[in-house]
């Protein structure tokens, strides 16, 4: 996280044209590779997937998906894909016909393209994307056009644009219902304990309710935080991404120093409004917004006037380290 200065532009407002300091989140955003395309079939038991299609180009950040350890394994997943290249299109173009026949429902494969990143993780991460919008068809041959393609996060989402993020929450293990429920804590000469619920169900009939507070699991749960506005979509082969129209020194978005516990930015990102779920290097996911909010507030255009690339590992003073080693060799 950082701040950022921005001027709000809201007129009837008693902040309108004045500076405020707000809380932000540089979310990394590597580009996504189209891998393969899914189709369904509607059953009475729910959607069963039909025929998968692969790309003919698949990573090895993808291929390690498939494998307990590999640097011990042969390395044959989708090899067949691979090596003959006519028998592969041959059988694409015979299960294309087939989804078109008997399908109802299609979605595209993704894997991100963590190499890109300072992680050290190797993995792809997987995601099934549900084509929406036009006929069948239409779908099936948007579908084959992005097969194997790389999709960029400034295709997808634009400037001021508000979304919804999914993630997991930090994990906190095992705790009692006072941490977890916020219950209220028990008088002291209470017996058997006082950080408790004191009655967690009735004599007769017996048995306890699935809304009395209990001891467990805190932390590390599945949350959409809805409504998060976009503040600014950042390029990774701009030198100045992180630079405003009211400031001197031009400068990336990585801080001095690096993020703590994460490091640099070296692929496209976005700086988005407030915080969000989990811990750093967690994996996001991004979706339009469902319900979006048409307040003054979403509605109007961001004005960056200022973005903070101090180090965040001390009370940082200095933007960049040229700032820093000028200062010093004046004074």
């Amino acid at each position: 996280m950082t701040h950022v200065v921005r001027e709000i532009n809201s007129p009837g407002s008693k902040l309108n044209k004045k500076d405020v300091v707000e809380a932000v989140t540089i979310v990394e955003t590597p580009p996504l590779k189209i891998v393969g395309i899914v189709g369904y079939l509607r059953t009475g038991r729910g959607l069963r997937s039909f025929k998968t299609i692969w790309s003919t180009n698949l990573p090895d950040s993808f291929c390690r998906n498939y494998y307990k350890n590999w640097y011990k394994s042969k390395k044959k997943a989708f090899s067949r894909i691979k090596s003959s290249m006519k028998e592969s299109m041959k059988t694409q173009s015979s299960n294309i016909e087939k989804i078109k026949r008997y399908c109802t429902v299609i979605r595209c494969i993704g894997a991100s393209d963590v190499l890109e990143t300072g992680l050290k993780k190797k993995k792809a991460d997987i995601i099934e994307i549900q084509i929406n919008g036009g006929t069948f068809i239409e779908k099936l041959e948007f579908s084959k056009k992005m097969l194997g393609k790389n999709i960029s996060i400034s295709d997808i989402f634009s400037q001021d644009e508000i979304i919804d993020v999914i993630g997991i929450t930090k994990g906190k293990g095992f705790a009692g219902v006072i941490t977890r429920w916020g219950v209220t804590k028990l008088p002291r000469k209470t017996h058997r304990g006082s950080r408790k619920v004191a009655c967690v169900g009735s004599w007769s009939p017996s048995g306890i309710s699935y809304a009395v507070p209990r001891a467990g699991q805190n932390g590390y749960h599945h949350r959409t935080q809805q409504n998060i506005k976009i503040y600014r979509i950042g390029k990774s082969i701009d030198p100045k991404n992180a630079f405003t129209d009211f400031e001197n020194t031009p400068k990336r978005i990585t801080p001095m120093g690096g993020f703590p516990h994460y490091g640099v930015v070296k692929t496209d990102f976005l700086i988005l409004r407030g915080c969000l779920v989990g811990p750093k290097k967690r994996t996001l996911i991004l979706r339009k917004s469902l319900l979006s909010r048409n307040t003054n507030d979403f509605l109007q255009s961001t004005n960056l006037k200022f973005i903070d690339t101090s180090s965040k590992w001390g009370h940082g003073r200095f933007q960049t380290s040229d700032e820093k080693r000028d200062f010093f060799k004046s004074h």
